[in-house]
């Protein structure tokens, strides 16, 4: 499983949020540009429909596929007291026929995403990874080079970190401690719930610019 917190900020901040992730991870951030195909079962597997998501990082010299299902959020009184969404996730490497393969069994192929973006690790007792990501929707079949922004100006930001059944509240209290960093250029919280544009976010952005230029 994993605990997950999604915000979004403008693409003219950015590059400011970059700087600020550097600074704390002492790393250079992980660009990434991965084709995403999301498939959805068919009538014949079943009355609850389920989602996969297949993705290839065409960043990477050698291309490899992937395989996730992200599963359900945690319910209950002890998952609504906490700041992060605890989900399932199951990932796995694949070939590239596994589009084929899932297509054979009765999946369908639903929508085709191109997500460029960077990606930020760090080690604080938890493995906490930032990925900031400009989605794309792509308008035909394997068309990636026409891809167009679902929300133009906007760029997701997400915080996740692997969790078990023992140490979801751990892992979620060192997600909410990391957020604080980052909280004067974005809001994060658990996803699907819509938080907005900080409004702090252009001064700050304001500041960390200036400290990179001294």
């Amino acid at each position: 499983m994993e605990c997950v917190v999604q915000g979004i900020i403008e693409t003219q901040h950015v590059e400011a949020l970059e700087i600020l992730l550097q600074g704390l991870s002492g790393v250079r951030k992980e660009r990434f540009r991965i084709h995403e195909l999301c498939l959805k079962s068919g009538p014949n597997l079943g009355v609850v429909s389920s989602e996969l998501r297949i993705m290839c990082d065409l960043e990477h010299p050698t291309p490899a596929w992937t395989v996730r299902h992200v599963g359900g959020a945690m319910r209950g009184s002890g998952a609504e007291q906490l700041s992060v969404m605890v989900r399932t996730m199951v990932e796995s490497k694949a070939s590239k026929n596994i589009l084929r393969f899932f297509c054979l069994l009765g999946y369908r192929l639903d929508h085709e995403l191109l997500k460029v973006g960077s990606t930020f690790r760090f080690q604080r007792g938890v493995r906490i990874t930032v990925s900031v990501t400009s989605v794309n929707k792509v308008p035909r079949l394997h068309a990636t080079e026409e891809a167009v922004p679902v929300t133009p100006g906007i760029q997701l930001v997400e915080v996740t970190a692997p969790a078990a059944g023992d140490n979801y509240n751990e892992v979620a209290g060192a997600i909410s401690s990391f957020c604080e960093f980052l909280a004067p250029l974005v809001h994060l919280s658990k996803p699907g719930v819509s938080t907005g544009i900080v409004p702090t976010a252009a001064a700050a952005a304001a500041s960390l610019m200036s400290n990179k230029s001294l």
